[in-house]
């Protein structure tokens, strides 16, 4: 084999090991698990679907509860939040192609919160969604616990998700409307098309494989949630923002003894689920296309 051909893979090598030192290994390792009785550690004892029934089967089961409970919590999550996450950063980019004064400030404004951990933008809203001290309630003259009540709670979860993820998407919508030939525009003014006809007939079709991405990767993004309930609404009200990951990492390594094997089957499930949607997405994306 001659250098040239060698080269490439010296090129991909460093993220090839990497991808499989903390992808491959951990799945193929937590798959295993999956169908085992363990406690982190001890030896796992393999029982094989006995953890999957357990979740899946039988009703009597706290875990089945806390499985379906969680997954329902995540599906609602991801209902409410990933239609916001992909229409209003394509809002956004369409405002800022246009380039009006200022729009790289914008531009910059809008992809910031990104750049924070999350930590720091629930520390952020919780003060802005305080009871007494917080400025949206002050400002909008009510009395409301955002992070106690129904459906409050999944408003403010969804709120903060799109403020801090709002930025990935504007970018890559930027990048591709400017690849949309000005010619099309003039064209469709000639023939009398106003703003809304243009944004329907030449936007939306013209970076239709950018809308396609990033709705399967928001998709994913939303079914790995994790943080904005943990810290903003502790899984409350009543456990209907307690959401899957929050059940897995409880089991795997909350108090009291370690059931990694039944958090493993946990999330073998979610990891299905997220395969299942981003599948039936890409096969809905391509009848259309």
């Amino acid at each position: 084999m001659n250098n040239k051909k060698v080269i490439p893979y010296l090129f991909i090598m460093p993220h090839l090991i990497l991808f499989i030192i903390f992808f491959v290994i951990p799945s193929v390792f937590g798959i295993y698990i999956s169908f085992t009785k363990w406690n982190i550690m001890g030896t796992p004892v393999f029982v094989g679907l006995d953890n999957f029934r357990e979740i899946l089967v039988n009703k009597d089961s706290t875990f089945y509860t806390q499985f379906h409970n969680g997954l329902g919590n995540t599906i609602q999550f991801v209902i409410y939040s990933v239609p916001f996450c992909i229409i209003v950063p394509l809002l956004i980019a369409v405002a800022l192609n246009v380039k009006p004064r200022g729009h790289k400030f914008f531009q910059a404004l809008f992809y910031l919160p990104s750049l924070l951990s999350i930590s720091s933008v629930i520390l952020t809203w919780v003060f802005l969604f305080n009871r007494n001290l917080g400025p949206i309630n002050n400002i909008l003259g009510l009395k409301v616990n955002w992070a106690g009540m129904q459906p409050y709670a999944w408003i403010a979860l969804v709120l903060i998700t799109v403020w801090w993820t709002i930025g990935g998407n504007m970018v890559i919508y930027l990048s591709a409307l400017a690849d949309v030939p000005v010619d099309f525009y003039e064209a469709a003014s000639l023939d009398g098309a106003n703003a809304i006809k243009k944004f329907f007939y030449i936007t939306l079709p013209s970076i239709k494989n950018q809308i396609a991405y990033t709705l399967v990767m928001t998709t994913i993004a939303q079914f790995n949630i994790y943080g904005q309930p943990l810290m903003f609404t502790k899984g409350g009200p009543k456990a209907s923002t307690y959401v899957l990951l929050m059940y897995i990492r409880e089991t795997a390594f909350g108090t009291g003894e370690s059931i990694a094997g039944i958090a493993s089957a946990m999330a073998v499930m979610l990891g299905l689920c997220i395969m299942a949607v981003a599948l039936l997405q890409f096969r809905l994306m391509r009848q259309k296309n």
